[in-house]
């Protein structure tokens, strides 16, 4: 073995939370190289040619190559809501861990999946717990601080029940001071009471999950619902700081056409998991952007009993897939859509990657195309499994046959070894 591949593979190797290494070594930036041989979704349709990366962008030239045949070139997968990373900072509701180490497991999860950009859906919450404006708060500035080691580009998106009304202005603050780029509302209080009257074991045991009692919960849901009558005017508030600050927002867990409506008259043209045909339909027709949960489509149908998204992709009422609670889901979702007849691999790859990159307006990423960030995923066209991912060129996740061919190219791996 040559002197330099034994050092890029013990750079490799090593453990990213040694003493002395500041980065991962993974998370370097990759010298320009040119992937050759793979098929690359481009256009809209799989092609036979290569792809160059350098400096973090896709580009054109001659340049040292790696070898790819038998693998798909995508772009990296675009997660615009996904609540798995609390199981990571939260993974038992009586044992939080620090956030920069369940930030450090989310990344991870996040590369090993295929996400490039992710948006970690936060609660903003009368339920208080993990979901509370504080909590929140503490998660924006754990990950200001993480940012610069991260692996994915990861941003919050804030979902905030519409009932909490005394913490609108810190909401707008918050929003401000940590440029959060993506806000959903929810309006989850009356489920809450009704599952306190209905079902009163369920209830303790959500109480139990955000570390409070039946009593307590109840009381917090009883003090926001007092304040009904102010939500229509700090909806409009927080409306018109969004849009001055240029934020996206949505609503999630819309259930009839009418809730759709309203929030779409405000400025909140997003459509997060519409709870019936109707709702979706509504969005669909005020040309609103309407995102469904990844795990929906593979498992065929939602686990709270609402629309399944597979129905609502197949009567084109659905634009795009988030990862929800399961990062895994994403890669699966467009296979599974595939598999089902419902999409091509572009299509569905696109609702992915490309679509989400439109509704969040990031015009840099969610396709191959020259000058574009170099962020893409590497599958085994037989297996399916993603082998290597690469975001803003940076080597984030390597395996399997992949990462052996990136390692039989010394130059592709030069800045590593260094």
């Amino acid at each position: 073995m040559t002197p330099l591949r034994s050092k890029v593979i013990h750079r490799l190797t090593l453990c990213p939370f040694a003493r002395n290494r500041p980065e991962p070594p993974m998370n370097l930036p990759l010298p320009p190289l040119r992937l050759t041989g793979a098929r690359v979704l481009r256009d809209g349709e799989l092609q036979r040619r290569s792809l160059a990366l350098a400096e973090g962008r896709i580009a054109r030239g001659p340049l040292p190559e790696v070898d790819l045949t038998g693998y798909l070139i995508l772009p990296g997968i675009i997660d615009l809501h996904g609540d798995g990373f609390e199981r990571h900072i939260t993974p038992r509701p009586s044992a939080p861990f620090p956030l920069a180490t369940g930030l450090a497991s989310a990344d991870r999860e996040c590369a090993a999946h295929g996400v490039t950009t992710a948006f970690f859906a936060q609660g903003w919450s009368w339920e208080g717990g993990h979901r509370s404006p504080d909590a929140a708060c503490a998660l924006l500035a754990a990950l200001d601080d993480y940012r610069p080691r991260a692996l994915t580009d990861i941003r919050v998106q804030i979902r905030a029940e519409t009932h909490l009304v005394d913490a609108v202005p810190q909401l707008i603050e918050a929003v401000r001071r940590h440029k959060v780029p993506y806000v959903v509302f929810n309006d989850h209080l009356e489920e809450g009471l009704a599952m306190s009257r209905q079902s009163p074991a369920e209830f303790a045991s959500w109480a139990r999950k955000i570390g409070k009692d039946p009593a307590t919960l109840t009381g917090a849901m009883d003090a926001a619902r007092s304040r009904a009558r102010e939500v229509p005017r700090q909806l409009c508030t927080l409306a018109e700081a969004f849009d001055a600050m240029g934020v996206a927002y949505g609503s999630h867990d819309d259930p009839d056409g009418e809730t759709r409506e309203m929030y779409s008259m405000i400025g909140a043209r997003i459509a997060e998991f519409p709870l019936t045909r109707r709702a979706a339909a509504a969005a669909h027709a005020m040309m609103n952007p309407v995102v469904m949960g990844a795990p929906n489509v593979v498992r065929g149908r939602s686990q709270a009993g609402n629309v399944a998204a597979s129905d609502l992709i197949a009567e084109g009422l659905c634009d795009a897939l988030v990862s929800d609670y399961h990062i895994p889901a994403l890669p699966l979702a467009a296979w599974t859509l595939v598999d089902r007849g419902l999409r091509s691999l572009p299509q569905a790859w696109a609702m992915i990657s490309q679509t989400p990159a439109e509704i969040l307006r990031m015009p840099d990423r969610g396709r191959l195309e020259p000058g574009m960030r170099a962020d893409l995923v590497v599958m085994d066209a037989e297996s399916r499994a993603i082998e290597a991912v690469i975001c803003a060129g940076r080597l984030t996740c390597l395996s399997g046959e992949a990462g052996r061919r990136f390692i039989r190219q010394p130059e592709a791996l030069r800045l590593a070894a260094e």
